[in-house]
């Protein structure tokens, strides 16, 4: 670059900013990097460490419009368990403000290899002296008829499973569309299937294979996949063809070679990548399957290189991170001059991961291919478990393990470094505690990968160790490790502890109410009050770092807004989970569970009839009385969600909130002849007082006529039990769910008033300091029984307490009633549920 400025593009889509140079002359190599994918995004992080930045000037060009995020994290996103914001690795704003101009949004067209020049679709011409080709890979669409346009773009409603774009538009059909029909029975394929089928589509899977995941598992790991996939509710179609897609303005359904159609107006393509060598192909460079170059990355062109899933070194392609993230940091090492030898020589893929809700992992050799190969496999199908390992000259060469995962650490060690095998092979796969096969931390070689996504061994996190990183989520920021897939962060944890000999100190989060607000939740409750935020946008504007929000934290603050505003919240949608936007709690096949208030558990013969016609004019699949003494009524399409309120005419249940959900009760004394007080009444006076109220986390409550304890009191968020003339024991932070314990005595009291006000004080006590999902059950422990008692004994504390509670009684409104007859939003009961509301984007 000529002249006294740098220009950088970056910061915001469109912006520019000047810096100035004192010398006048720009003296930096002009490092040009085509792909802002994982592997781009990647390969300059790993040049800015090494300094790289007084070394080159740095240009990124990106097709996408959006800074670089974690391509691996687009399932959970589909799937609605995570927000596209939790899976943004490096923002518009990190490339301006690490000095790198990135270009998003444009396409590059050919290279002039001679001219040294990058010719992209704006028209733009950028010279370079080093240029790195990161183009990865693009879905494949078999060729069908009809699957295209004539114009060449995907007939809609037929979408690739590659981009966040696609994402996007995927998850705007969810809202409109009821049947989908995913081609690809392979890791992307089996994810898009179940996210789809959880946002309540029915799901039809076709793979052109006998087996899922064919290229990973064996035929008799892919069958006991299948089974686990089909126990979801999705239809698998094995070893056949889709031949046609049927549809002139949109998708309607697919026509398989066997003459079957399966109807659908939802068609996924996942059947495969293919690297993206159009722009090397253009430009004269060697081209096989991939982009081809030599241990040092080099294409044949000397100043041009390849990394990631476009390149092709020693006749393989990886469609896998990890081998990119070598690539990354040898390719680094050259142009920086780091190690200016240093070389690629190929990678051992070892991939763990979460395959439409299975535990996999798959490492090298799925079968024996030698007849002195030994071969050991350990099946059971109706567990859904399938583990198998092959063993070469004594080293292992190959594991599979489906459903069961928990031998994955020594297995990969073993594949990776060459550990020694216990002579019974039977040990590494089920017991590796008594013998040679049970390898800590401590005996891990530094070289050995803990994070897969990554690319982080044990070294690096050995390394941030003693460069003074003190706490897990310090070493994870520093090395990435456990930022991909989240399978390695119990071992990361170890690691850590390991190398800091116990001496780990707790992450500065870790207090904090909700992950996007660094505060605890005293303060954050403080602050809040003083300055007057009544809306989760309000808050993140005033106090997230940068004002940013945090999808994770929306949840948490709505809670807490809730508690601390009553009537005077603001509410917004997008601050709910699912169950609370709809009011009913969904179920695995994206049906919904509708549970109305039976009052201590009692009903009428009224009720009954009325609970009865509802179920049969609904079509409910299941009618089923529950635990808590209520009766649910399972399988309810989201369309008719508030017509089944109507008709029913019971206020809500409240059996999917994080808030106060039922109170249990015995007969008493009113018919039981052992009873000393009258449980029943007492406990409909206790819910018909705390129906609804929010929380930290659900609250379940019980009174029982006598100790015989018929209806579990010991074990609840409070339990009530009458003891004779008049009195009643109260017990807080009982469970008999996961976690079983006995509630805690709180106190005696002489009469059902001292109940209500005992009860009152406690919760909103609770309620003001137990933090984000914490339940009574640990809450009381951490917080101490007696330190409890004495602020219930405080009388100016009480009469606080007794303001905070009664302001969420004064607040509570029927769910049911008010969203029936007027919505939300607009779409908040159509057919299928877009858990992440998203503008419609087109996809090229």
């Amino acid at each position: 670059m000529r002249g006294s400025e740098i220009r950088v593009l970056g910061g915001r889509p469109g912006g520019v900013t000047t810096l100035r140079m004192d010398d006048g002359l720009e003296t930096r190599s002009r490092l040009v990097v085509v792909g802002n994918g994982m592997a781009g995004a990647r390969f300059v992080e790993e040049v800015l460490e090494r300094g790289g930045d007084e070394q080159f000037c740095i240009t990124v060009l990106g097709d996408e419009p959006h800074g670089n995020y974690n391509r691996i994290m687009l399932s959970p996103v589909l799937a609605g368990e995570s927000h596209e914001d939790e899976i943004v690795l490096n923002s518009h704003e990190w490339y301006a403000d690490n000095g790198v101009s990135l270009r998003a949004g444009v396409r590059v067209e050919r290279i002039d290899t001679a001219a040294k020049q990058v010719h992209a679709d704006d028209g733009s011409v950028t010279p370079y002296d080093h240029l790195v080709l990161a183009t990865g890979s693009y879905s494949f669409v078999p060729p069908m008829t009809g699957v295209r346009r004539e114009d060449g773009s995907l007939l809609p409603g037929v979408y690739g499973f590659r981009t966040i774009d696609e994402t996007r538009a995927m998850l705007e059909a969810t809202g409109r569309c009821t049947r989908a029909v995913v081609m690809g029975g392979g890791l992307l394929g089996l994810e898009a299937a179940r996210a789809l089928q959880g946002h309540g589509l029915q799901v039809d899977l076709v793979h052109a294979m006998p087996w899922l995941m064919n290229a990973q598992l064996d035929a008799e790991a892919g069958a006991i996949l299948k089974k686990s996939v089909e126990s979801f509710g999705i239809t698998v179609h094995l070893d056949v063809l889709a031949t046609e897609v049927l549809g002139t303005d949109s998708v309607e359904g697919v026509l398989l070679k066997d003459g079957r159609r399966l109807d659908c107006d939802l068609l996924v393509v996942a059947a495969g990548v293919r690297p993206h060598t159009d722009v090397a192909v253009r430009s004269g460079l060697e081209v096989e399957r991939g982009i081809v170059v030599d241990d040092q990355l080099r294409t044949d062109d000397p100043d041009v290189y390849a990394i990631g899933e476009c390149a092709q070194h020693r006749g393989s392609v990886y469609g896998l991170v990890a081998p990119a993230w070598e690539h990354a940091k040898v390719l680094a090492d050259v142009l920086t001059g780091t190690d200016p030898d240093a070389e690629y020589t190929g990678s051992r893929t070892a991939t763990k991961l979460k395959v439409a809700g299975v535990d996999v992992a798959t490492m090298g050799l799925t079968t024996p291919e030698r007849d002195d190969d030994e071969f050991l496999v350990i099946s059971e199908p109706k567990r859904g478990v399938h583990l198998s390992v092959v063993i070469r000259d004594d080293a292992l060469v190959g594991a599979t393990l489906l459903g069961d995962t928990r031998k994955v650490a020594f297995l990969t060690q073993a594949f990776d470094r060459g550990t020694a095998l216990p002579e019974e092979r039977i040990r590494l796969l089920v017991d590796l505690s008594d013998g040679v096969a049970e390898v800590g931390v401590a005996e891990m070689p530094a070289e050995s990968q803990v994070c897969n996504c990554n690319g982080v061994s044990k070294g690096d996190i050995c390394g941030a160790v003693a460069d003074g990183c003190a706490s897990v989520g310090a070493v994870m920021d520093r090395t990435r490790a456990g930022k991909g897939c989240g399978s390695c962060k119990s071992l990361v944890k170890q690691i850590v502890e390991w190398a800091a000999d116990g001496d780990v100190a707790e992450d500065a989060s870790a207090s904090w109410y909700v992950p996007g607000i660094p505060l605890a939740k005293p303060e954050l409750t403080a602050a809040i009050r003083t300055q007057d935020l009544r809306s989760v946008s309000a808050v993140f504007a005033a106090l997230a770092p940068g004002g940013k929000e945090d999808a994770k934290s929306k949840m948490g603050l709505t809670s807490l807004l809730k508690l601390i505003w009553g009537a005077d919240f603001v509410p917004q949608k997008d601050g709910e989970f699912i169950n609370d936007r709809v009011h009913a709690n969904i179920q695995r096949d994206g049906t919904f569970s509708v549970v109305p208030q039976m009052k201590g558990g009692v009903t009428t013969p009224a009720q009954l009839r009325r609970i009865a016609d509802v179920a049969e004019k609904y079509e409910v699949p299941m009618v089923k009385v529950t635990g808590g003494q209520r009766i649910d009524l399972l399988g309810v399409r989201k369309e008719d969600l508030p017509a089944m309120w109507s008709d029913l005419g019971m206020p809500s249940g409240y059996a999917y909130g994080k808030s106060m959900r039922t109170v249990k009760t015995c007969v008493g004394s009113d018919f039981c002849r052992f009873g000393l007080d009258d449980s029943t009444q007492l406990g409909i006076d206790l819910e018909t007082r705390f129906q609804g109220i929010e929380s930290p986390a659900k609250i379940k409550m019980a009174v029982v006529g006598c100790p015989r304890n018929c209806a579990e009191a010991y074990v609840k968020d409070v339990g009530v039990v009458a003891v004779g003339s008049g009195k009643w024991e109260v017990y807080v932070g009982g469970a008999a769910g996961a976690t079983v314990r006995k509630g805690d005595l709180l106190a005696t009291v002489s009469s059902a008033q001292e109940v209500m006000t005992l009860t009152s004080r406690f919760l909103q006590y609770y309620r003001e300091n137990a933090n984000w999902l914490e339940r009574t059950y640990d809450f009381v422990p951490r917080v101490g029984l007696e330190a409890i008692r004495a602020v219930l004994a405080d009388d100016e504390l009480c009469a606080d307490l007794d303001v905070g509670i009664q302001r969420s009684i004064d607040a509570y409104t029927d769910p049911w009633g008010q969203d029936a007859a007027d919505p939300a939003t607009p779409g908040q009961f159509r057919p299928a549920l877009p858990l992440v509301e998203l503008p419609k984007v087109p996809v090229r």
